[in-house]
């Protein structure tokens, strides 16, 4: 089944899916885009006879997956951080009107008042915290020129975690199930020592 799927990535629907994922969730963080791009970095390797341990061809598919990913990413902070500047009113009522939003924006609320660009990459892997920090970078007129360049650092890091959490377990574990399953535990970890570390953010 994974070397099915695997011959399909090279097929431009798998990269619209996955940037259309990764794009949303910025607005909408039950997505699992995180989880999508790494069943397709396995699907690639599962394809290509890389988890067997054979010349790893699918190097071309996984660039092009992680540029997809990365840009993608980036596009979704900076159209999140437009609707902010312009949405006032709006934008708190659609925090309000979102369970896990809320509950997020009440919690890493220090770390948002504090901001920073190393808070940009980190908020990347936490849950939500991607959502809180583009929209708070646009409702609080931080410059774009600021903000940028460290939401395209944080792009590309999540991108290149997430292939390479795939990749490797396919090449690690073998395209399995089990494999995927391993790969998206340790990227929810890496999402919760993120939520972690930002919580224990204070401002100076």
């Amino acid at each position: 089944m994974w070397e099915s799927m695997g011959s399909l990535e090279a097929g431009p629907w798998i990269y619209a899916m996955v940037a259309l994922s990764v794009l949303l969730d910025v607005f909408l963080p039950v997505l699992p885009s995180g989880v999508l791009v790494i069943t397709a970095a396995t699907a690639a390797a599962a394809g290509t006879g890389a988890s067997a341990g054979q010349v790893p061809h699918v190097v071309p598919d996984i660039l092009a997956l992680t540029f997809c990913a990365a840009t993608a990413s980036v596009l979704g902070d900076l159209v999140a951080y437009r609707l902010a500047r312009r949405g006032g009113a709006r934008l708190d009522r659609a925090i309000a009107r979102s369970r896990r939003l809320s509950k997020a924006q009440e919690r890493l609320g220090d770390a948002l008042a504090r901001g920073g660009g190393a808070l940009v990459v980190l908020a990347r892997f936490a849950p939500a915290g991607r959502s809180l920090v583009s929209l708070g970078a646009g409702a609080t007129h931080r410059s774009v020129r600021d903000f940028l360049p460290w939401s395209a650092l944080a792009g590309l890091t999540w991108a290149v975690y997430s292939v390479a959490l795939g990749y490797l377990g396919a090449q690690w574990l073998g395209a399995t199930w089990v494999a995927t399953a391993v790969s998206v535990a340790a990227l929810f970890a890496a999402g919760a020592g993120a939520g972690y570390l930002m919580r224990r953010r204070r401002p100076a």
